[in-house]
């Protein structure tokens, strides 16, 4: 059997990676495009010197809106070996890394667990994902990440199917992102960073509150185990012109009603944003 069969993502392509792409956009190489000290992630994680982030190219759901669309599509990005993923480790914590931050690692994570192999830092890795991830893929990944970072997305299939065109996103994020709050109770240094746990992620998105608050009450049900950070940064962007929903930022007005409905049933352990984040300031500049 040639082990370049792919079956990394619920997409199931079951490609040779040798020689085609996948739904994902990448063959059997590592790309990317930029590694450096990320300011912008949760305060927790970002700390004061930076979080260790590598961008991943390629993307298993490719939502329509991407603030990276450049890179989930594959459009830019350099190629690099396993060996050369393990440097990059070691040099973001030589550079005073606070966590190495793997962004976008759904469709890479057989070579990161090489990487992770040949150089394990001494700082944690975080595993920054869109959640739609296998269970048993996250069993294998578990032993080599500390902290887990997905977003949940959607709720409506009709929803996911709009912005991504699978309908059952929230079927398989919810069900991957109960297992890693399950796998990583929360722990912080000295400093109060996060060494261990889970911090879900939730963006609300124009006209879509009502979807945001479905996401609130799931989130209930591992509220005790896990932080959500309720995020009010959507920017118009990417392939949105069919979408005009999303051709506008979210109104304040949205953002709060948000916010007051999680307070409203019992969710404490909560990150928000400024809506000042709602600017492609925040998008990074490419490497490559």
């Amino acid at each position: 059997m040639n082990n370049n069969f792919c079956s990394l993502c619920p997409n199931g392509c079951k490609i040779d990676k040798e020689t085609t792409k996948g739904a994902c956009g990448t063959d059997n190489k590592i790309r990317i495009a930029k590694f450096y000290l990320h300011s912008f992630e949760e305060p927790i994680i970002s700390g004061t010197r930076g979080s260790g982030t590598v961008f991943f190219c390629g993307c298993s759901l490719k939502c329509a809106f991407c603030q990276n669309f450049e890179l989930s599509r594959n459009l830019r990005g350099k190629d690099i070996t396993v060996n050369e993923l393990a440097e990059i480790f070691q040099t973001l914590e030589s550079n005073g890394a606070h966590n190495i931050n793997l962004v976008n690692p759904t469709h890479y994570s057989d070579k990161i667990i090489e990487a992770l192999k040949i150089y394990r830092p001494n700082i944690p890795i975080v595993y920054n994902t869109h959640g739609y991830e296998k269970i048993e893929i996250l069993e294998k990944l578990n032993d080599y990440i500390d902290v887990y970072l997905p977003d949940m997305k959607f709720y409506s299939p009709a929803v996911s199917k709009r912005y991504t065109g699978k309908e059952n996103y929230f079927e398989v994020a919810s069900r991957a992102v109960e297992f890693m709050a399950k796998s990583k109770p929360y722990a912080t240094d000295k400093d109060g960073l996060i060494k261990s746990g889970v911090i879900v992620r939730h963006l609300v998105l124009p006209q879509n509150t009502s979807d945001s608050k479905k996401i609130l009450d799931w989130f209930l049900k591992i509220k005790d185990d896990a932080y959500i950070d309720v995020m009010s940064q959507y920017t118009p962007f990417g392939d949105i012109e069919k979408l005009p929903e999303l051709q506008r930022k979210i109104t304040k007005r949205e953002y709060n009603s948000v916010i007051d409905y999680a307070i409203s049933i019992g969710i404490d352990k909560m990150f928000y944003q400024k809506q000042i984040s709602a600017s492609e300031e925040y998008i990074p500049k490419w490497d490559f």
